[in-house]
C-alpha cells in the first residue's frame, strides 16, 4: 500500500512526528536525504539543514549498501512496505545506545520499516524510513537468553564442582550404555573418591574442604577429554566416564589424573592442602544387564584401592591389583 501525496505536503506532517520518539527519513531515488526528524537530529547530532540533499549512505558509511539498495528498490517495485528487524540486523544506522542505568548495549538495536511514497501520479519517487529504537527489547531478550542458558547449566552441572550433576551423567552413561549394545563399542567408568576427607574436614572446616573438591575437579577437568564426562557422583565422590576407551587406556587416564591430585598444592587462606584419591576403574562387559552394573563394578573397584590403603587405582576385572 502507498500514501498518495507530495513531497511539499510532507513538511506538516513532519511537525506532528517530531515529538515522536521514532526516526523519520526521507529520501529521494538517490538516496538524498528530503526531511529528518528530531529523532534523527538527537542520535545523529546532525542537523536537518546539515544532512538535507546528502546521501544516506555517504552519511552512514556502515549501511550495507547491496543489501539496503536492494530492500528499498524492492519496495518501491512493489509499492509494499518492507521491514527489518534488530534479530537479522542489529541497526540501520549506527546509533549510541543511552541506558544510564543498565548500559547493557552500547549501540542502539533498531526496526526499520521502508514505505515507498507515490504523489499523486502515482509514481513512487520518493521513500520514507521509520526507524523504531528497541534497545530495550533487544536486551532484555538477550537477557533472558542468557538467564535460560545459565539455568540449563545449573540443571546440568553440580554448583559445587562444576562437574556434571549425578542425574546427568547418569543419562550419559545410561545412553552410553546404549550405544555399546547396539555397535559394541568400548566405554569405560573411572570412580574416585578423596582420601580421609572427613578428617579434612574435621581439622580446617568445611570451607577447605569445598576448595579442596574444587580444586580435584578443575584438575579432573583438564585431563579429561571433550569426549569424556565427569561428574560429582556426591559427597568426596567424582566419576568420569570414558566412551570408546578400553579397561587398560581408562588405567592410564586414571593414574595420570592420581598423580595430577596427588602432587596438588592448595593454597586456602595462607594454608597450604594436599589431598590422595582412590580409584576403580571398570569397562562395560557383555554380560552386564544394565549401566548400574558398572557403575557397581567401579564401585567394588574403589572398594579394594581403600582397603589395600588408598592412593591407589584398582582395576575391577583384576581383582585386587593395584597400580
Amino acid at each position: 500500500m502507498t500514501t498518495s501525496l507530495d513531497i511539499s505536503e510532507l513538511h506538516w506532517m513532519l511537525d506532528i512526528v517530531q515529538s515522536i520518539d521514532v526516526g523519520v527519513v526521507v529520501l529521494d531515488r538517490d538516496y538524498r536525504v528530503q526531511a529528518w526528524n528530531s529523532f534523527m537530529e538527537n542520535h545523529s547530532g546532525m542537523s536537518a539543514s546539515r544532512v538535507s540533499q546528502q546521501s544516506l549512505l555517504d552519511l552512514f558509511p556502515e549501511i550495507d549498501r547491496p543489501w539496503f539498495i536492494h530492500k528499498v528498490e524492492t519496495a518501491i517495485m512493489l509499492g509494499i512496505r518492507t521491514f527489518t528487524i534488530w534479530e537479522q540486523r542489529p541497526y540501520l544506522v549506527r546509533f549510541k545506545s543511552y541506558q544510564p542505568i543498565t548500559g547493557l548495549a552500547d549501540e542502539m538495536y533498531q526496526n526499520v520499516t521502508i514505505l515507498p511514497l507515490s504523489t499523486v501520479s502515482a509514481a513512487s519517487d520518493h521513500v520514507c524510513l521509520i526507524i523504531y529504537d528497541v534497545t530495550n527489547v533487544a536486551t532484555n531478550k538477550r537477557q533472558l537468553e542468557t538467564a535460560n542458558v545459565q539455568l540449563q547449566e545449573l540443571a546440568l552441572h553440580d554448583g559445587l564442582s562444576g562437574l556434571l550433576n549425578r542425574r546427568h551423567w547418569e543419562n550419559c552413561l545410561e545412553r552410553e550404555f546404549a550405544r555399546h549394545t547396539r555397535h559394541n563399542s568400548p566405554a569405560s567408568l573411572v570412580l574416585f573418591d578423596i582420601d580421609h576427607f572427613k578428617k579434612l574436614n574435621d581439622s580446617h572446616g568445611h570451607r577447605a574442604g569445598d576448595e579442596v573438591i574444587r580444586q580435584v575437579a578443575r584438575v579432573t577437568r583438564q585431563l579429561a577429554r571433550e569426549s569424556d564426562y565427569a561428574g560429582r557422583y556426591g559427597g568426596e565422590e567424582f566419576v568420569v566416564l570414558l566412551p570408546d576407551t578400553s579397561l587398560e587406556g581408562a588405567s592410564q587416564f586414571a593414574e595420570r589424573l592420581r598423580c595430577s591430585i596427588e602432587q596438588l598444592y592448595i593454597d586456602y587462606e595462607g594454608l597450604i592442602l594436599t589431598c590422595t584419591v582412590s580409584m576403580g576403574v571398570a569397562s562395560i562387559q557383555e554380560n552386564m544387564p544394565g549401566y548400574g552394573m558398572l557403575i557397581e563394578a567401579a564401585d567394588r573397584a574403589l572398594y579394594r584401592s581403600k582397603a589395600k590403603g588408598r592412593n591407589r587405582t584398582t582395576l575391577s576385572e583384576t581383582g585386587e591389583l593395584a597400580l
